[in-house]
């Protein structure tokens, strides 16, 4: 497992035993395909490292935040956020497998996996248990065949494709319910980066969907935000994206083309205050 050199997991790994550079994006695929890291270093002249991984919950983003200021303290660290983040859901309970390699080795993240269940401290006691079901994944990850192209993107995997509709339809007004321990999961991630004076900026990137009211979890992440001194850079229905759909490679996530528009203007937002 620790030995892999490419794919999701060698990324994890690397991400909180390793990176070190100035500039670190954390969130699901939205941060993973979304936030160029070529771009933000050459616009900024600061190392930059996405650590964005395909569904992970903000339990994720908030473990890989604690391992990382163990080891060090980034000058800036982005957080991408989704719609529905704070939703009340078990996938994102179950999602936490990801994390649980690093129980044994990593003791400022074993609150946050102990969430999967009330069980896992005894489950952990199995040397087995943190790789069930991971046989393939790791065979995959210790193939050479694309090793380079994990080490040289940084955690960026660009989408080239055009999203060619039709627009679903989304109607917010119905999830309204919102999970307290996700929600306080990310207080305690603004607040980190307060303690450890992190420049933190909470990003929402825009989506191509045809919505019926606001998503619960965006207002309320903005709220929050707001109660911190935040910056909050909400995406999610800027017209200058969601009037061009060939911004976009699917409903969730911008290609290429809506990836150079976004990191450019973040850049130009948050530029004044990182000189």
């Amino acid at each position: 497992y620790f030995k892999q050199q490419s794919g999701y997991d060698y990324l994890t790994t690397y991400a909180i035993e390793k990176t070190k550079t100035s500039i670190l994006i954390l969130g699901s695929s939205r941060a993973k395909n979304i936030y160029n890291t070529t771009i933000f270093e050459n616009q900024t002249g600061l190392t930059c490292f996405n650590t964005g991984r395909d569904g992970e919950p903000i339990f994720y983003h908030y473990a890989i935040l604690q391992a990382a200021l163990k080891r060090y303290t980034p000058k800036i660290v982005i957080l991408s956020f989704d719609a529905g983040n704070f939703s009340k859901n078990t996938d994102a309970y179950d999602k936490i497998s990801a994390l649980l390699p690093f129980y044994k080795t990593h003791p400022e993240i074993r609150s946050i996996i102990a969430l999967k269940s009330p069980y896992e401290k005894l489950k952990l006691l199995s040397h087995i248990y943190p790789y069930n079901s991971l046989l393939l994944q790791i065979i995959a990850g210790n193939q050479e065949y694309n090793k380079e192209k994990y080490i040289t993107r940084k955690g960026f995997v660009p989408l080239d494709n055009f999203f060619s509709g039709p627009l679903k339809i989304f109607d917010y007004t119905k999830e309204k319910d919102l999970d307290s321990i996700k929600i306080n999961t990310y207080k305690s991630f603004i607040q980190n980066c307060i303690n450890h004076k992190v420049e933190l900026y909470i990003i929402c990137p825009p989506y191509m969907i045809n919505p019926i009211g606001i998503d619960h979890s965006i207002l309320e992440g903005k709220k929050i935000a707001q109660q911190y001194n935040i910056p909050y850079l909400d995406y999610s229905r800027d017209t200058s994206f969601t009037n061009n759909q060939l911004l976009f490679a699917d409903f969730r996530h911008l290609n290429v083309h809506g990836v150079e528009l976004l990191s450019n203007n973040v850049i130009n937002k948050i530029g004044k205050r990182i000189k």
